[in-house]
């Protein structure tokens, strides 16, 4: 009666976010996680939140907030622009990690994108 669950419990979870592997009972969470709606949004979400709480303390300095901004803006906003750039390539690794394939990552674009490519056949290769 005791069969595996299909989504990690809340400690897994945090593991999950930071880098270690799920069973592979959770192949199909994952898969989705990294491949599914709003996986960008959440993988950059998962990055902000360990630069936020180490640059949390710098908001407690006794100044004014322009000082507090200029210490962490800096910081952050690269941050988050360069977790923008690689998030692709991590959400591969992490497919890959997990013994899936990587161009899931791409399956959405594919998706919507689908008519443009058959049109492209259609029209520059006569399939």
């Amino acid at each position: 009666m005791t069969s595996e669950p299909d989504r990690p419990a809340f400690f897994q979870y945090v593991k999950y976010c930071y880098g270690a592997k799920l069973p592979d009972s959770m192949s199909e969470w994952v898969a989705n996680d990294q491949a599914g709606p709003g996986a960008t949004r959440r993988m950059i979400i998962r990055w902000a939140i360990p630069c936020i709480l180490l640059l949390a303390p710098m908001f407690f300095v006794q100044a004014s907030i322009y000082v507090r901004l200029n210490m962490t803006v800096p910081i952050f906003l690269p941050y988050v622009m360069f977790s923008i750039a690689l998030n692709r390539v991590y959400r591969r690794h992490r497919l890959a990690q997990h013994g899936l394939d990587p161009d899931l990552v791409n399956a959405i674009a594919r998706k919507r994108d689908a008519h443009l490519y058959e049109a492209y056949e259609q029209k520059y290769r006569g399939k």
